[in-house]
């Protein structure tokens, strides 16, 4: 009997599933298949492609996401930035001090273990797989192994389509269930009123978000809609 995350038949079906998927199909159900997660989510992050939610599997995992998003830490970017895996089996035990804003944030959420990725292509840095187990869970060195494997098919599908989308999406942001083509919109808009850069102004954005306890995309959906201003 394997052990979760171990089945050869499941991990195949995996690797079939994202080696054939096309501009739309589902990349995060692959690798709940091959490691028997409970979610995943899979985001562009920072230079050159944007801060994006590609495809999460469930609202748990979306938050996930978008905790690390708005706050600009957690494990995705870890992941990311020292380009190996970021495996925390034990949110409620661990002793790191690695990124404690969103450490604190996933409290709030039924997560007992998070497993980030990095997704790079050469030397493009593309972003990152989070994975969420409901319980504490170690991931097997196999599993581990086999989730890097998916997330270098899922680095090259994730390039070309956001490759596609600069051609054919106005303004290079693709509208979608987690677009977050209001906030770049916020963050302009910010910037102008301000007379500071965009990234300086998504600063305020996040700041104004974290003092208020709401999310980023609520507060940028408040600047867009005028009813929040930074100017007066």
């Amino acid at each position: 009997m394997s052990l979760p995350g171990d089945d050869r038949a499941a991990f195949a079906d995996a690797l079939a599933r994202l080696s054939a998927a096309r501009h739309g199909d589902d990349l995060c159900g692959p690798f709940i298949g091959a490691v028997q997660v409970t979610g995943a989510s899979i985001s562009t992050l920072g230079r050159p492609l944007g801060s994006e939610t590609v495809c999460a599997s469930n609202r748990t995992a979306a938050r996930i996401d978008e905790i690390q998003i708005d706050l600009g830490e957690g494990p995705c970017w870890d992941a990311l930035s020292r380009r190996r895996p970021v495996l925390e089996a034990d949110l409620a035990r661990t002793t790191s001090t690695n990124w404690p804003n969103a450490r604190e944030a996933f409290r709030s959420l039924d997560v007992g273990a998070i497993y980030s990725f990095p997704l790079y292509v050469g030397e493009l840095s593309v972003g990152a797989v989070d994975l969420y187990s409901e319980r504490p869970r170690d991931l097997t060195a196999r599993a581990v192994a086999d989730v890097t494997t998916l997330a270098e098919i899922a680095s090259r599908r994730i390039l070309q389509r956001a490759l596609d989308d600069v051609e054919h999406t106005e303004d290079g942001l693709p509208d979608g269930p987690h677009s977050r083509r209001e906030m770049h919109q916020a963050s302009g808009m910010v910037a102008a009123q301000l007379g500071i850069g965009v990234e300086d102004a998504l600063l305020v954005l996040r700041g104004r978000a974290y003092s208020t306890n709401r999310t980023v995309a609520q507060v940028a959906e408040d600047v867009v809609a005028r009813r929040l201003r930074f100017d007066i």
